[in-house]
């Protein structure tokens, strides 16, 4: 056997009875989860920006409901670092359970000191072939203004989501 393929060989052996040795101490609670160092990420990926469509108007008013059935939580992050974006502000847009666009389902908010928001609306519905959707943008001091859509699936009353901004 030529001596890479020993080098490779005990690496492998080295990895895997760690790896064993861990496991056996966690499974027996000798090697709690909370001594595992945690790595903080550097980056988020970015949300995914869609259009923005042509039913926006901006100046919505400042409120976090505009209806009962669809709740959004999350968080404004920025992609480098993850950390939250506590001077973000959010607008919301979406038809209303007829199916049209009004000032009723129209609102801005701001997000709290660690960038979470929480948004209820009426469960949006889908119009001329598009599914129920909601359209958000979001803008945050030395960020890029991301403008999405979030698509609720039928029967769903809660959505959960970080929206991940670039900074400048």
């Amino acid at each position: 056997m030529s001596n890479v393929c020993r080098w490779t060989v005990k690496a492998i052996e080295l990895v895997t009875s760690r790896w064993i040795v861990g496991f056996m101490l966690l499974t027996l609670g000798l090697f709690p989860l909370a001594a595992v160092p945690s790595v903080a990420q550097s980056t988020c990926t970015p949300t995914r920006p869609d259009d923005e469509g042509p039913f926006y108007k901006p100046n919505a008013p400042e409120r976090a409901t505009t209806g009962r059935g669809l709740l959004v939580t999350g968080t404004v992050r920025s992609a480098s670092g993850c950390g939250p974006l506590p001077t973000a502000h959010i607008e919301w847009w979406s038809v209303n359970p007829r199916g049209a666009y009004d000032d009723d389902h129209r609102a801005t908010q701001r997000v709290d000191n660690e960038g979470r928001f929480r948004y209820e609306t009426d469960l949006p519905i889908g119009y001329f072939g598009r599914p129920p959707h909601l359209h958000v943008r979001v803008t945050a001091s030395r960020h890029r203004t991301l403008i999405t859509q979030l698509y609720p699936k039928p029967g769903q009353t809660s959505l959960t989501i970080d929206f991940v901004l670039v900074a400048e």
